[in-house]
């Protein structure tokens, strides 16, 4: 049997929540304005006991990937997916046991990592070959792929400083994709890019496993890209890792356990509620209940959907950006309120669907609080799920419409002349 190119034994990662960076030892003076502007940020912080609370991003997680193999990662924030590439990427070290990786590990993590700032596309090129332990004559070779892929030949002499997110994750998967490495790990960074480019990258981590007969880790909400990419799949839960096997067969365990019937939640308690120091979740509901047992909503049926949320910022400007989910994690659609200042204390956001416009499916919602049009505070995820069906009989349509939506808009028909 071949050796693993990837070989993860009993790996595990704790973080002490509240542990200073410094510890007892020195301390800059950005350290300590970086503290002040914190008390003064907020008054509650200062009223916290200041407890150290253990949480364990993995804990004895083991697998095996072998060479060539297209391995899929998924869960929900917080599982433990970007914290096993970043071990697996040597960008932190694990708490106990050990990851074992043979070869060249090209890394695609979040947009700002890997590249210089201050540097050019073309020197950040080179910098990376170098850091691959690859030769100036080995880049300079797949250096007019790189620039072509990007598509930045006009930015190349331009501090990447300078570029768009778009620009500078087309830059770094290019870069990463074609340096050669022995396993490409990427995280879901991609989402950031046009869908052009996105369906780009995806042929390109397709070929360099099938024609290169490299390794590939890939995390991704997107439940049809995992599908379409990866042979097998690795669920976590809680850092854990609950299931490793055929993707298919991981996907529809995962869609399984998030997509049950969720139609209203509440946290009387604001220390029990989801959220951070700045907001948190009261509660969120769906309306109409109907009266089904399913809990199952008919197509034409008009859905109110309202939430209350715990806003710990004086003066603050808000904004609530509201995303629907289909069952293969992609966003049917995104909304957002018009931005209000708010002051401490509860605020309530209202959204409505119309009847007549989602497609029969299973559905989930989750809900951004936003800071001054720009700064995402919190990210409540899946606070809702439910489904959608058509109930109409005498029907000659037998089967779900295609498409992601299905707005009943005006259409008619008419009759011109004879022939």
């Amino acid at each position: 049997m071949s050796t693993p190119i990837i070989a993860v034994e009993n790996l595990s990662k704790k973080y002490i929540i509240g542990e200073t960076i410094h510890g007892h030892g020195a301390r800059t003076f950005r350290d300590i304005f970086d503290q002040k502007m914190k008390q003064i940020f907020s008054k509650r912080e200062r009223e916290q006991k200041k407890e150290e609370t253990t949480i364990w991003a993995l804990k004895d997680v083991s697998f095996d990937v072998n060479e060539g193999d297209v391995v899929g990662i998924i869960g929900r924030n917080g599982a433990g997916k970007s914290t096993l590439l970043k071990i697996l990427s040597r960008i932190t070290e694990p708490t106990e046991g050990r990851a074992t990786l043979s070869g060249r590990v090209a890394s695609l993590l979040e947009v700002g990592t890997g590249f210089n700032t201050e540097l050019t596309g073309r020197e950040n090129i080179y910098l990376n070959g170098a850091i691959l332990g690859m030769r100036r004559a080995e880049i300079r070779k797949k250096f007019d792929e790189i620039v072509a892929f990007a598509e930045i030949e006009k930015f190349l002499d331009t501090p990447v400083k300078r570029y768009s997110s778009g620009m500078y994750v087309r830059l770094a998967f290019a870069v990463a994709a074609h340096l050669e490495p022995d396993v490409l790990v990427v995280d879901e960074v991609l989402a950031v890019g046009d869908a052009q480019f996105q369906k780009k990258c995806l042929g390109k981590m397709k070929d360099v496993s099938t024609n290169e007969g490299r390794t590939v880790m890939f995390v991704s909400h997107n439940m049809n890209a995992i599908k379409n990419l990866c042979d097998k799949t690795i669920l976590f839960e809680h850092g854990e890792l609950v299931l490793f096997d055929d993707t298919n067969k991981v996907v529809e365990s995962y869609l399984g356990r998030e997509f049950s019937t969720v139609w209203s939640q509440d946290w009387p308690s604001v220390k029990e509620a989801p959220g951070n120091n700045f907001v948190k979740l009261k509660s969120v509901a769906l309306d109409p209940q109907v009266t089904d047992p399913d809990k199952i909503i008919d197509v034409r049926t008009p859905l109110l959907i309202e939430c209350i949320i715990w806003n710990f910022l004086d003066n603050v400007e808000l904004n609530l950006s509201l995303h629907l989910f289909n069952i293969e994690g992609e966003c049917v659609f995104n909304v957002g309120t018009e931005s209000e200042v708010f002051d401490k204390g509860l605020f309530k956001g209202i959204c409505e669907i119309p009847g007549n416009f989602l497609n029969d499916g299973v559905y989930s919602i989750s809900i951004m609080v936003v800071k001054d049009k720009s700064v995402c505070l919190h990210n409540f995820e899946n606070v809702l799920s439910f489904e959608v069906q058509d109930f109409r009989e005498n029907t000659a349509w037998f089967g779900k419409w295609p498409g992601a939506v299905r707005p009943n808009f005006v259409f008619t028909l008419e009759k011109l002349s004879s022939v």
